[in-house]
C-alpha cells in the first residue's frame, strides 16, 4: 500500500529506478507488446498495485486506516533517507514471511534510499570479510540432510527439519557436533531431536560443544566447554554504522599471561576450568584427525613455518595483515599488525561506504536491484517474480475461525535472555524467569480467565499448560508466550538451576510424549551464597517442545 502512496504521488527516485532497477525485464516477461518506456512501466507497475489501497491494508492488519495513510506519507515524503529494517520475526515466522523483506526493500528502491546517506545499505558494504590462510574446495556432494533438495530457495541449512529426514530414512550421521546450539529445546518438537539423539543407528557420536549446559547436552556423548567471550578469539564487524571496522576479541587470560613474560601454547592452559579455545580446538582437532595420508592437515599448514601446524596467533596474524590500512597504522606505533589488534583491539577501515554501486555495480543476476527476478521464475514460481503479497501467513485471521482459535505470538524474546545461553546468569534470571500467556483484557474476559488463572494452549501437536497475565500490551485476538523460559532438567541431569523447573519425561505410547513439571526453581547450598537466596519459583512452561515444526514451502524458514 505504501508503494503505491508513492507512485501515485510521484515521489519515485526516477533517476535511481531508471538506472538501477530491471524493470525493462518485467516489461519484457509480463508485457512484451507494452512500449517499452519507463513511463508506461510505472502505469504498469500502478495497475499490478491497484488493489493495495491503505483501507486494503488496514483491513489486513486490523488498524484504523488513518494509521496506515500517516505512516505512508511519511514514508512517502522520507526520499532519499528512508531506513528500513527487517529481522526475523514477521519473515521467519509466518508463511509467506520472506515476502516482508522483499516488499519493505521495495520501498527503498522506489525512494532511491538504497546506498544514501540516511538511507539503506546491505550490510556487506559495512561488514568486513577476512582473508584466510586457507580456502579447502567445496565438498564434491550434495549433502541432503544439510539442503534437502525440496527446499530449493533456502539460505541456509535446514536443521530444524533434521530428525525427521533422518527419521525418513535419507541419512544418518557418524559423528555430529552440536556447537553453541540446543535443538532439544530451541527448535520445535523437541522429542523428535530427543529420539534421534539417542538413537545410534542415526547418530553414531554426538557431541556438545557449549559455553553452558543445555537440553541438548543432556543427551550427548561427550560435552566439551567451550569458552564464553572473554574466553576466545574472534573477529567481530557489524554494520552498527555506515562505515566499516573490524574488531579482535581475545582471551582475557592469555594476553595477560602473554604481557607477563609467559609461554603459552593453548589457552585452555590458562583458562577458567581448563576451557578450549574454540579456533585451537578446531585446529587441533583436524591436525590430529589426520596422519597426513586424508587431505585435512594441508588445510591447517603454517603460512609462516612449512610444513607445521598453524598457531592461533598465525591464523589472525595472516589475517590482520591484509586488512587495508591495518599495516601502515601499526607501523606508524612501531608494531605489527597483531600486535595493533592486541593492543587497540579495533581498527576503522572506511569512515563512510555511500553508493558502491555507483562503480561495482549490484551483485545480482542483472547486475541492478531487482524488481523482477528471473530465478523465482526459474524455480518455479513466476507468480513472485515482483514483489507481492499473493500468500496469506498461516495465522491470517482467515485461517483462525475455529472456536476459541489465536494467533500465538511464540518467538518474542525477552530482553534479559540471550537464547538458552543465559539460563546460568542469576542476576538476569532473577529478573526474568516465568513466560505467562499474554492476554488482551477484552480476550480474558472472553474466555472468562483472570489474571494468574491457568490456560491450555492446543497446538497442531500437542499442548502445554501456562498462567495468564491480561495486560494491554498485547493486540486482541492474539496470544504470546516469550522465547527464552521454560528451561528444564530431569532428576539426573547437572547443571544450572537459576532458570531449570525439574521435569518427567513418560513414552506415553502411539508415538505421543508427556513432560510434567515435578518441582519449580529452588535455592540449594554453594560456594555461592546466592544460590541460597534464590526467591523465585517459577521456571516458566517450555512451549516450543509443544510446536510441529513447518518449514515455508518456498524459503524453508521456521
Amino acid at each position: 500500500a505504501w508503494a503505491k502512496m508513492i507512485l501515485e504521488r510521484g515521489l519515485y527516485d526516477r533517476e535511481f529506478m531508471e538506472n538501477w532497477v530491471n524493470w525493462e525485464m518485467w516489461l519484457d516477461a509480463a508485457h512484451p507488446n507494452e512500449p517499452r518506456t519507463f513511463e508506461r512501466f510505472i502505469e504498469l507497475l500502478l495497475e499490478e498495485y491497484a488493489e493495495y489501497t491503505p483501507e486494503f491494508a488496514a483491513e489486513e492488519c486490523r488498524i484504523p486506516v488513518e494509521q496506515v495513510i500517516e505512516a505512508g506519507v511519511a514514508v512517502a515524503n522520507a526520499g532519499s533517507r528512508l531506513s528500513t529494517h527487517v529481522w526475523r520475526a514477521a519473515a521467519i515466522g509466518n508463511l509467506g514471511g520472506w515476502q516482508v523483506s522483499r516488499t519493505l526493500h521495495l520501498l527503498n528502491v522506489l525512494t532511491g534510499s538504497v546506498g544514501t546517506e540516511g538511507g539503506t545499505s546491505p550490510n556487506s558494504w559495512s561488514k568486513f570479510k577476512p582473508e584466510l590462510f586457507d580456502e579447502p574446495p567445496d565438498p564434491d556432494g550434495w549433502n541432503e540432510l544439510h539442503f534437502p533438495p525440496e527446499y530449493t530457495l533456502s539460505h541456509y541449512e535446514m536443521s530444524h527439519i533434521l530428525p525427521h529426514l533422518v527419521k525418513d530414512g535419507r541419512g544418518s550421521m557418524d559423528v555430529y557436533f552440536t556447537r553453541v546450539f540446543n535443538p532439544v529445546w530451541t527448535y520445535p518438537d523437541g522429542f523428535s531431536w530427543i529420539g534421534m539423539l539417542e538413537d545410534e543407528d542415526s547418530v553414531g557420536c554426538h557431541i556438545a560443544l557449549t559455553p553452558t549446559w543445555n537440553e541438548t547436552a543432556f543427551f550427548a556423548d561427550y560435552v566439551l566447554p567451550m569458552g564464553h567471550a572473554s574466553e576466545r578469539h574472534d573477529i567481530n564487524s557489524y554494520a552498527t554504522s555506515a562505515g566499516k571496522w573490524v574488531a579482535f576479541r581475545q582471551p582475557v587470560l592469555r594476553e595477560f599471561a602473554r604481557r607477563e613474560g609467559r609461554e603459552i601454547e593453548f589457552t585452555h592452559e590458562v583458562n577458567p576450568g581448563e576451557v578450549w579455545e574454540e579456533d585451537e580446538f578446531w585446529n587441533e582437532l583436524s591436525w590430529r584427525i589426520d596422519d597426513g595420508t586424508m587431505g585435512i592437515r594441508e588445510h591447517f599448514m603454517s603460512p609462516y613455518r612449512e610444513g607445521e601446524r598453524i598457531t592461533v596467533d598465525e591464523y589472525y596474524q595472516y589475517t590482520f595483515e591484509r586488512v587495508p590500512g591495518l599495516p601502515e597504522a601499526a607501523a606508524a606505533e612501531g608494531l605489527d599488525a597483531l600486535g595493533y589488534m592486541r593492543k587497540h583491539g579495533a581498527f576503522l577501515i572506511e569512515e563512510a561506504a555511500y553508493s558502491k554501486h555507483e562503480k561495482e555495480g549490484w551483485p545480482t543476476p542483472s547486475g541492478k536491484q531487482e524488481l523482477y527476478s528471473q530465478t523465482m521464475v526459474e524455480f518455479g514460481y513466476p507468480e513472485h517474480a515482483i514483489p507481492h503479497y499473493r500468500i496469506r501467513s498461516h495465522v491470517h485471521p482467515e485461517n483462525l475461525q475455529g472456536e476459541d482459535e489465536y494467533c500465538l505470538l511464540p518467538n518474542f524474546r525477552l530482553p534479559q535472555h540471550i537464547h538458552s545461553r543465559s539460563a546460568n546468569a542469576k542476576w538476569l534470571v532473577e529478573i526474568g524467569h516465568r513466560n505467562p500467556i499474554w492476554i488482551h483484557p477484552k480476550d480474558a474476559s472472553r474466555l472468562g480467565v483472570s489474571e494468574g488463572d491457568l490456560l491450555k494452549v492446543e497446538t497442531e501437536i500437542g499442548w502445554f499448560v501456562d498462567k495468564v497475565w491480561v495486560t494491554e500490551g498485547i493486540k486482541p485476538g492474539v496470544v504470546g508466550c516469550s522465547h527464552h523460559i521454560g528451561r528444564w532438567r530431569r532428576r539426573q541431569d547437572q547443571g544450572n538451576r537459576f532458570l531449570t523447573n525439574e521435569v518427567s519425561i513418560d513414552d506415553v505410547g502411539d508415538g505421543k510424549m508427556r513432560m510434567r513439571t515435578v518441582s519449580g526453581v529452588e535455592p540449594w547450598e554453594s560456594d555461592d551464597p546466592d544460590t541460597n537466596r534464590v526467591w523465585w519459583r517459577d521456571g516458566g512452561v517450555h512451549q516450543n517442545i509443544t510446536h510441529a515444526v513447518q518449514p515455508d514451502p518456498i524459503s524453508g524458514a521456521h
